[in-house]
């Protein structure tokens, strides 16, 4: 995939299918030396049993009716392990699943981090009745949303009206430039001249 968003988005796209109603997302960004961007997703969908469980990872493994392959996880398992990190799947039935991913941050292959911004608000004003928890840390500045929250907020004024969706798309975009957020692998330094 281009960008890392569109993992997350499939990943989440999968917790919806598994009945979540609420999704919890943590990004932390870790600079050099630890140089380290770690991805949490966690959901209180149906969870899997122990056999699902053990083969998610397969790309040949799916639930889905619509295709006979399940690239998401297989795929971004070996991106991560390609960039230096690895991926892991919990799951429980009836309570939950939580996939967490891990790479470095700084690795010359790693795609962008892309629009997260978009597909967050996208996710939000396309899904208004699940609950979206988002912690986003870059080094030790962060940012957090939770439409529980902002619902309680906004009172009778729905997350797809107009002038919240702007809002959204405006506040989140503006934190993750604050917090200096990946959107582009940081650039390759020239090499020394001789």
């Amino acid at each position: 995939m281009l960008e890392i968003a569109l993992h997350l988005l499939d990943i989440i796209e999968n917790s919806l299918m598994a009945g979540a109603r609420q999704v919890r997302v943590r990004i932390e960004e870790d600079p050099p030396p630890i140089d380290r961007l770690a991805i949490t997703i966690s959901d209180d969908g149906r969870g899997m049993t122990p056999e699902f469980l053990a083969r998610v990872t397969d790309p040949f493994v799916t639930t889905r009716a619509t295709r006979r392959v399940g690239l998401g996880l297989g795929l971004m398992q070996a991106n991560a392990r390609a960039w230096g990190g690895d991926l892991t799947v919990a799951s429980e039935q009836g309570v939950g699943t939580t996939v967490r991913v891990w790479f470095q941050r700084s690795h010359l292959d790693r795609p962008p981090l892309g629009d997260w911004a978009g597909t967050l608000v996208g996710l939000i004003i396309s899904r208004p009745e699940i609950d979206f928890e988002y912690f986003h840390r870059v080094g030790d500045d962060e940012f957090e949303l939770s439409t529980r929250e902002l619902r309680q907020e906004l009172g009778a004024t729905p997350l797809h009206d107009p002038a919240v969706i702007a809002f959204l798309r405006e506040q989140v975009g503006q934190a993750l430039t604050a917090l200096g957020a990946d959107r582009d692998p940081p650039p390759l330094s020239p090499p020394p001249r001789a």
